[in-house]
């Protein structure tokens, strides 16, 4: 007889991540959003002027990645490179279209929040703070 496979909070984790993602999803696809592409509309109307490097730092991406994210960002008209020439160091700013989309992306997310806060009111708490001091930066592969 199959024994009980133990519990694993990584794949617990990764579910719950699954299923919101999906319904955050579903929130930014009015706005012309994803999961993505609010992170780093996000990094980038906080930090204006951010470069492309850092942006890709920020979001854990390749800078190619970063830079195929923010054509596809500037393309839909939420985002603009206030130097976008060949050469020139980057200079990454949200427009106004975009600081709109953001505004109303937030709007819903905080609707997420509350109903994820009110089903698991304890893990909320236990998850607050993490993406600000992530840990396992020193896992190795086995």
């Amino acid at each position: 007889m199959p024994q009980p496979r133990r519990f694993s909070p990584v794949i617990s984790l990764l579910t719950l991540s699954s299923i919101w993602d999906v319904q955050f999803n579903k929130q930014l696809k009015g706005l012309g959003l994803t999961t993505r592409k609010y992170g780093l509309l996000a990094h980038i109307q906080a930090m204006p002027g951010i470069s492309f490097s850092e942006l890709a730092r920020r979001s854990q991406i390749t800078v190619q990645t970063a830079h195929t994210a923010v054509r596809a960002l500037v393309d839909d008209g939420l985002a603009m490179d206030a130097t976008s020439h060949a050469g020139a160091a980057s200079d990454l700013r949200v427009t106004d279209k975009g600081s709109a989309a953001l505004a109303e992306a937030d709007a819903r997310l905080e609707k997420l929040d509350a109903a994820f806060v009110d089903g698991v009111p304890a893990l909320a708490g236990a998850l607050e703070g993490l993406h600000e001091r992530p840990f396992g930066e020193n896992l190795q592969e086995h």
